[in-house]
């Protein structure tokens, strides 16, 4: 097993890492909306799912995979009235359209809206 480990991506604020590769198979932790320069989180569903996205693609290209190789997600919404412009937003980068999840939660880390984790093969 291969811990994945990139800058392009928030680092991990808990004791886990970005992802794990093992063979072919890539697990990564979920991803909240912090941009990873700046620590700073956008406001609105719209951008914090853009933001999310990014986050998952980065440690996915760190891995040596991409978008395309995703065959599951799971994705935490803090109020499912955001679903459908969650949706918009994560059909732009998940257009394999791989098995998912996507239940709403209390609440999530740092207040965010919305939290992406992803399978993908390398």
């Amino acid at each position: 097993m291969n811990v994945i480990e990139t800058k392009n991506a928030p680092g991990a604020i808990g004791p886990y890492s970005q992802g794990y590769a093992f063979g072919d198979l890539i697990i990564t932790s979920g991803q909240i909306p912090v941009d990873p320069a700046t620590g700073a989180v956008p406001e609105g569903i719209s951008a914090q799912a853009e933001q999310s996205c990014k986050n998952v693609g980065a440690i996915l290209e760190a891995a040596g995979s991409g978008f395309d190789k995703v065959v599951k997600t799971t994705c935490f919404l803090a109020d499912m009235g955001d679903f459908a412009a969650f949706n918009e937003v994560y059909a732009k980068y998940f257009t394999s359209k791989p098995a998912r999840s996507c239940v709403a939660v209390r609440e999530l880390p740092k207040g965010v809206l919305c939290e992406i984790e992803a399978i993908a093969l390398k």
